[in-house]
């Protein structure tokens, strides 16, 4: 199991990606007291140089960096995303079977085949400043 995330931490993701941008927008409505930080990587003015995280390495999968500087990939954003949520038995439930071995490899394997048919996903409407921004973003 990966080292638990200090929080907040940032999500990276695909905001025209209409899948990516539901899925990180339904965590963001949740109670996370300020632990998810959401930032559009398809705005314009997202700068992937500060991350050294090539544009092409943040467009293919998930990325969420904590407050450490530690980087969490695919299916390690989402363990990382859910444990912001410490009195969710669900995504604690999720957490733990994540990580078992089987059920992680299945997940990664879903998880390359996802990223793989995602740039032909249904694209969301881009708002008026390029990108639409969701509750919770920040550059930060």
């Amino acid at each position: 199991m990966p080292k638990q995330p200090d929080f907040p931490v940032r999500i990276f993701y695909d905001g025209s990606c209409s899948v990516c941008a539901a899925e990180i927008e339904q965590y963001l409505r949740q109670n996370h007291d300020g632990r998810l930080v959401a930032v559009d990587i398809h705005s314009p003015d997202f700068d992937p140089e500060p991350y050294h995280i090539g544009m092409d390495a943040f467009m293919y999968e998930l990325h969420v960096i904590d407050r450490s500087g530690r980087i969490y990939r695919g299916v390690e954003s989402f363990w990382a995303i859910w444990q912001a949520f410490p009195a969710s038995t669900r995504y604690g439930i999720m957490g733990t079977i994540i990580h078992l071995p089987l059920i992680n490899l299945v997940a990664r394997l879903l998880y390359k085949a996802f990223a793989r048919i995602r740039p032909w996903l249904p694209k969301r409407h881009l708002c008026g400043s390029g990108s639409c921004d969701v509750s919770n973003r920040h550059h930060s």
